[in-house]
């Protein structure tokens, strides 16, 4: 790859919030490249930086408030994008000296308020300042999310998404596996499948018909899988809604189309509380679909999150949600307390519960799905699983099972003498377990 002369104009750039958020710095990141702008690693060198925030929660805007300080007091060229863009008074307020601030999946605005304040070089030439054929990744090189939509059509009454992101616009199907064969030509070994709803992709489009490589393709989540499964990687989902066609993906991940893993954000299992959270409230035939999906996948694992002390949580409703997930045996749980969010219905309900109680319910229940889980890892020792290598250290390889995506499960660490590097699959057997994490020998 030619070097990018050092008079390039170079940006700085920060990304915060979740892998969807990840998706688009990538995607400005690649336009700017493209352009023949060099991305620097340190705000001295930089004669921009960019911040792309996080506005989810409060905890989520502090730190992206705190990142574009940061950023001012290093480097003063500041523009802002990203989920809290869509506040731009609320940024303004504290950092009045920001260049430009833009909300999210403006890719354009972005890349415009960065010509403004740095204009490309007019003797870039796209031919020789290459960039890598799978765009700039913010990933290492064998993992890379595939974002398949945008927006969503859900009213969740503690979220502001569809406020920030829109409803639900689909990608086209062609699209969709085009970049993900483009991925999978480049080196990648797994693809991380991402939208805010990713059962509903294609709801918008009517399951519109696309064509890949020649052939009729549906936009439809199953018809997607299909396809990905032809590209010989580990194809994982994530922000799965349990939709009754969910059902269909289950057969894909007993014939190891697909990696036998479920991202189902169940967020509660009190009805009350469901449906006060607006959510689809089934929890009771849940329990026969998880047992069903086992029966037909042995292999399977899920992974949720939950809230605990939304507005109108009885001891009764966080004790439903206990006995729930003793019933359930999910593999991985994440659980947040429940935060008012500017702008959200949640807010307006009664009967809001104390920050003590939500404290002790968070550790009550951390604690008893630590159980679960280290009781569910227990039964993976003695046998032989397949783990992708992430990294290598001084004390050996680092990798991830099927059951572990990355950032928020588990990793498997390997006892061996055998040099292994990043984006290696092998097998291992595993010989020792805790609440998270597997110990393993190469088999």
């Amino acid at each position: 790859m030619s070097q990018v002369p050092s008079t390039s104009p170079k940006v700085g750039f920060i990304s915060l919030g979740c892998p969807k958020a990840l998706v688009d710095s990538e995607r400005i990141l690649t336009q700017l490249r493209t352009e023949g702008y060099q991305v620097v690693p340190t705000y001295e060198d930089a004669d921009v930086v960019v911040v792309n925030t996080c506005g989810f929660i409060d905890s989520a805007k502090a730190e992206s408030l705190d990142a574009i300080g940061e950023a001012i007091a290093a480097n003063g060229r500041v523009i802002v994008t990203g989920c809290m863009g869509v506040e731009e008074s609320a940024i303004r307020d504290v950092h009045p000296s920001v260049m430009a601030v833009t909300g999210p999946q403006q890719y354009e605005q972005v890349v415009n308020a960065v010509h403004e304040v740095i204009p490309p070089r007019t003797d870039h030439n796209p031919l020789l300042d290459l960039v890598p054929p799978q765009g700039v990744k913010l990933t290492p090189r064998h993992y890379a999310y595939l974002k398949i939509s945008e927006g969503c059509n859900h009213s969740c009454s503690f979220c502001i998404i569809p406020g920030m992101r829109g409803k639900l616009v689909s990608r086209p199907v062609g699209d969709v596996l085009n970049e993900a064969q483009g991925l999978a030509k480049a080196g990648v070994r797994e693809l991380l499948v991402i939208s805010q709803d990713t059962s509903a992709y294609g709801v918008d489009i009517k399951y519109r018909t696309g064509f890949w490589n020649g052939r009729p393709v549906k936009s439809r989540m199953t018809e997607m899988c299909e396809a990905l499964s032809e590209l010989g990687i580990w194809v994982r989902l994530h922000y799965v809604y349990p939709y009754p066609h969910v059902d269909e993906l289950i057969p894909l991940m007993a014939e190891g189309k697909i990696l036998p893993y479920l991202d189902i954000p169940f967020q509660h299992a009190s009805p009350k509380i469901l449906k006060a959270m607006k959510r689809p409230a089934f929890e009771d035939k849940t329990l026969v679909r998880i047992k069903k999906w086992r029966e037909i996948c042995p292999e399977l694992t899920i992974r949720s999150t939950f809230i605990v002390g939304f507005p109108g949580e009885t001891e009764e409703d966080f004790q439903y949600l206990l006995d729930w997930l003793t019933e359930a045996q999910l593999d991985r749980v994440g659980c947040f307390k429940y935060s008012d969010v500017e702008g959200a219905q949640a807010n307006a309900l009664p009967d809001a519960v104390p920050e003590e109680v939500k404290e002790d319910r968070w550790e009550r229940f951390m604690a008893h799905q630590q159980v679960i889980s280290a009781e569910r890892l227990q039964q993976k020792i003695g046998k032989t699983i397949q783990v992708l290598i992430d990294e290598v250290d001084e004390e050996g390889p680092i990798g991830r099972s099927m059951a572990d995506a990355p950032e928020i499960d588990g990793n498997v660490y390997i006892n061996t003498e055998q040099t292994l590097q990043p984006g290696d699959i092998v097998s291992v057997t595993v010989f020792d377990a805790d609440e998270y994490d597997l110990w393993a020998e190469l088999a």
